[in-house]
């Protein structure tokens, strides 16, 4: 498993020794098939390069896809389900819904992929899907990776929209990630809005579950907050972002929209990017822009994987029609 998990060959010498010498015969003659099984998990259908990093679709075993992301600094973002059943309104994912969960050998499949492309470092788990509804399955990728595939228990990190199952979970795992709470407002019928299948949570309770898990892992949280135009990046979220997250153990990562031609929602200006950023560090809160990444190439989250089931809906109809006309 550690061999594999760090993108090694099952026949590379290990310390120092030949490999042929330290294995027993019916291991090594097993090898080779236990090999192609774990390649046969996934593949990478192609990869998509980006000035923030790369974006790979990936193909698992059935024909499903999932998208995982070349980060900067050494980091790679996982799916952990096929579509999404959160249904977040201005997520490509979740209008799919939810079509199946992804095993936990597929989420470290992808950590193997990246690894045979560059080192990864860092493992997020903020790619398609809620984390938080295929938990056994994130849980047991996350142990993997924490004591077999050489990854710091800081640098996995937990991404949710908040589910009290993560709240109660986490905090018992013998490797405790760091976490990510989707935020987006602090206004708690917006984020039921915007957010229509998340638990119904209250935006200052999150921050307070958050908050008991930062100082317990002495983790700071990252508040997540997708700018949209005209809907939460007014004045009056930057007067109440302060009064819910100023003094608290987190950082808030602003996230500009991922425009596509035909979405209800647009990105704010640039300018209005920076203004909310500068503000709310003048009022006490730690803020970063974070940019979805991928944007360059049309590429954010869910986007590759519905043009490739979009191109093959096409292809399967135009066989379909071509059938329908010999046998006529």
């Amino acid at each position: 498993m550690r061999a594999w998990l760090t993108g090694q060959a099952f026949d590379s010498d290990t310390w120092r020794r030949r490999f042929d010498n330290y294995l027993p015969l019916a291991l090594r003659e097993a090898l080779p098939a236990l090999a192609a099984e774990l390649d046969g998990l996934a593949r990478v259908r192609s990869e998509h390069a980006g000035h923030d990093g790369s974006r790979l679709l990936v193909d698992l075993a059935d024909g499903q896809m999932v998208e995982s992301v070349l980060l900067p600094r050494d980091g790679l973002c996982v799916s952990t389900q096929v579509g999404c059943a959160v249904g977040c309104r201005f997520c490509m994912t979740g209008k799919s819904g939810l079509i199946r969960q992804v095993a936990s050998m597929e989420i470290l499949a992808q950590v193997v992929l990246a690894r045979r492309l560059r080192a990864v470092k860092k493992v997020v788990f903020m790619g398609m899907g809620e984390p938080a509804h295929n938990l056994d399955n994130v849980l047991e990728a996350i142990n993997l990776l924490g004591t077999e595939g050489n990854i710091g228990h800081k640098n996995l990190v937990f991404s949710t929209v908040g589910d009290p199952r993560v709240f109660d979970a986490l905090p018992r795992q013998a490797v405790k990630p760091a976490l990510a709470l989707s935020l987006h407002t602090t206004r708690a019928e917006l984020r039921e809005h915007l957010l229509p299948r998340a638990p119904k949570i209250a935006p200052r309770d999150l921050v307070e579950m958050g908050e008991r898990y930062a100082r317990d892992t002495g983790y700071p949280i990252q508040y997540q907050w997708t700018l949209l135009k005209g809907v939460n990046d007014g004045d009056d979220e930057l007067d109440a972002i302060p009064r819910l997250l100023k003094g608290k153990f987190g950082v808030l990562n602003v996230i500009p929209f991922n425009s596509m031609e035909g979405d209800d929602y647009q990105r704010p200006e640039a300018e209005r990017i920076r203004e909310i950023v500068r503000t709310l560090h003048r009022r006490g809160v730690l803020t970063k822009i974070r940019n979805s990444a991928g944007q360059d190439v049309d590429g954010g989250c869910g986007q590759l994987r519905a043009r490739a089931a979009g191109a093959e809906q096409v292809v399967e109809l135009r066989r379909n029609r071509a059938t329908t006309r010999q046998a006529a």
